[in-house]
């Protein structure tokens, strides 16, 4: 499973890029907000940035609703650098715009997806990637992970390419649990990576070895 971190953080990036374990990055306006990225120019420069530190797929939102926005929008993010995804909702013309990318190809991530129905018309469009998003369906008392085993499904039944990003992660058991059912993407905070690192019988082994080590050096 690749590990992308949700963020527009770029110590954080860094960090995760120096574990050695990070495969890409996703973005949206709120993250960029958070950082106080702001104006046309300043996002694009911070998206280069991004792919300047990872070696991966870096996922950049169009804020248009409409399709000529979109395509507008997403080609200049895609001209940007080669490791630009070009992050589009799930909306109609949403998926109008899928298709004109990949008929172009330009790669796509379709965000906001809730249901099996949504991904599987984004796979038709031809979008590489799919973010059905875990823990917002949580959030409303909805199993998310059921969600990402209908499309793990569904793919496998048709042999789509287009690969099930797990987004909107919020802690170690979703990443856990959405490797167990196969998702090929998780995209989270650095927090939950990194708590995967964390056990307590890890903490207690390692003390007592080093307990032992400075024993026998006496």
């Amino acid at each position: 499973m690749k590990f992308f971190i949700d963020t527009a953080n770029l110590d954080q990036i860094k960090e995760a890029q120096d574990m050695g374990i990070l495969d890409g990055v996703t973005t949206n306006p709120s993250l960029m907000a958070k950082e106080g990225i702001s104006g046309d120019e300043k996002v694009k420069q911070h998206y280069i940035d991004i792919c300047n530190i990872v070696d991966g797929d870096v996922s950049a939102e169009v804020i248009s609703t409409d399709f000529e926005g979109m395509v507008r929008e997403g080609e200049a993010l895609a001209a940007l650098h080669e490791q630009i995804v070009v992050k589009v909702p799930m909306i109609k013309e949403g998926i109008k715009a899928i298709k004109y990318f990949s008929s172009k190809g330009i790669r796509t991530n379709c965000t906001l997806i809730f249901s099996a129905g949504q991904a599987l018309l984004a796979a038709k469009a031809g979008a590489t990637y799919v973010s059905p998003f875990l823990g917002r369906l949580d959030d409303v008392s909805t199993d998310g992970l059921n969600l990402i085993e209908e499309i793990r499904t569904i793919y496998d039944n048709y042999f789509y390419e287009t690969e099930i990003l797990a987004a909107s992660i919020r802690h170690p058991m979703h990443i856990i649990n959405c490797a167990k059912i196969g998702a090929d993407v998780m995209t989270g905070p650095l927090s939950a990576i990194t708590a995967l690192l964390k056990h307590p019988l890890t903490d207690i082994g390692l003390a007592q070895f080093l307990a032992d080590h400075e024993k026998s050096n006496k």
